[in-house]
């Protein structure tokens, strides 16, 4: 499920599968990066549609800001910063 867009509240979406160890890495570093910029945070299970899972099957973990393609494995918590400050 994508997260609920808030006026004036950036959107992180991560993609991930279950059993992935980068795909946890990612959930805990977004967590703390939530903590320096509120963002509202959802993760989609990209076995829960055949489509996502052919799209990021070899790329997860994946993340999105605000609708766009922001990092993929190896996740670098850096550009998530910088798309979510407009840099």
């Amino acid at each position: 499920m994508a997260a609920q867009r808030v006026p004036g509240v950036h959107s992180v979406v991560l993609y991930s599968a279950p059993g992935c160890h980068l795909c946890e890495e990612a959930r805990r570093g977004l967590q703390l990066l939530a903590r320096e910029i509120p963002f509202v945070f959802s993760e989609v299970d990209i076995h829960s549609d055949g489509e996502l899972a052919k799209r990021w099957l070899l790329e997860i973990p994946v993340v999105e800001v605000d609708g766009a393609i922001t990092t993929q494995a190896p996740v670098d918590l850096d550009r998530v910063r910088r798309a979510l400050r407009g840099r």
